[in-house]
């Protein structure tokens, strides 16, 4: 179905003259004639009845007009949707509570005029891929991880590092403590279901343990963080890191402490990863707003595995 006819239709129906039509449309009456001639040998039906006031829809032509205008806007969107600019900065977060989605909060902030598309993707390769295919503008992510390196097409700088605490239950042996070294949570149980074998975050957690001999368990289904605080709250053997960065809301009955850790302070590197040719203007902004909001990363009396991308 040629388009320009259907448009064509819907300037007719909407000015009730061919005239009015070719003058709205810029082109002339003969040629609002032709698209109107061959739509409805398209269609095999007759679109108007002429009348002595113009033209009026025929009953097929009434019936075909709200579908004309809908085919008319799904143009219009699909032709923003590849217009960098005119269609929305569609962005991975992970995780609607952790550091990227507080910084792309922030940006949202402070650009109240761009439009965002909100994702969580969880596995890195899915991230890339779709960065790549063009179905995301960019993504959080932690990288690059051991033995495996990142596209020559995409690119990535680190934008935050977010340093871990130390969540505990009021009856943990550690929870009166105002910090706590690496060295010191040699022996106590960290619990952090949910860690996905492959994931950066597993490599991440993989090196610390490495590192600091610390016991890290991975054990039963991660039921979200919601549960995950509900167990440690009642359980005073268990612990578990906790971004400070990420923004968590409990019930005051549970008396949940947040530790600093220090000695090093380990950190969770943030980066952001965007296709090298994409040209939204947005991202531009985004880049740029990042690069000013957060403290540079690599601050002295921080740890972080080997593997991550240099600042």
């Amino acid at each position: 179905m040629d388009l320009e006819a259907v448009r064509t239709f819907a300037a007719v129906a909407e000015a009730g003259q061919f005239q009015k039509a070719a003058a709205d449309l810029s082109i002339t009456q003969q040629a609002v004639s032709k698209r109107i001639a061959a739509l409805e040998r398209d269609l095999g039906v007759r679109l108007f009845d002429r009348t002595p006031r113009g033209a009026e829809p025929t009953i097929d032509g009434q019936a075909f007009l709200p579908h004309a205008r809908e085919l008319l806007r799904v143009a219009e969107r699909a032709v923003a949707s590849v217009h960098a600019g005119r269609r929305p900065l569609r962005i991975d977060v992970i995780s609607s509570r952790g550091a990227g989605s507080g910084l792309l909060r922030d940006f949202h902030r402070a650009h109240p005029g761009t439009e965002l598309d909100v994702l969580m993707l969880l596995e890195i390769e899915a991230a890339v891929d779709a960065i790549r295919s063009g179905a995301i503008d960019a993504s959080f992510r932690a990288v690059a991880m051991p033995g495996r390196r990142l596209p020559e097409d995409i690119a990535s700088v680190r934008v935050v590092d977010e340093p871990l605490q130390l969540l505990t239950g009021p009856g943990h042996a550690l929870a009166g403590a105002r910090s706590v070294t690496l060295a010191r949570l040699a022996g106590h149980r960290i619990w952090m279901p949910g860690l996905l074998p492959g994931s950066e975050w597993a490599a991440y957690y993989d090196d610390l343990v490495a590192e600091f001999g610390l016991t890290i368990e991975a054990t039963g289904p991660n039921f979200g963080s919601d549960a995950l605080l509900d167990t440690v709250a009642d359980t005073p053997a268990l612990a578990t890191f906790m971004g400070g960065l990420t923004r968590l809301v409990w019930p005051a009955g549970h008396g949940l402490r947040l530790v600093p850790v220090t000695d090093p302070v380990p950190v969770y590197p943030h980066a952001l990863l965007w296709h090298r040719d994409n040209p939204h203007p947005a991202l531009t902004a985004l880049r740029a707003h990042l690069a000013t909001a957060a403290p540079a990363p690599d601050a002295p009396g921080t740890w972080r595995p080997a593997w991550v991308l240099p600042h």
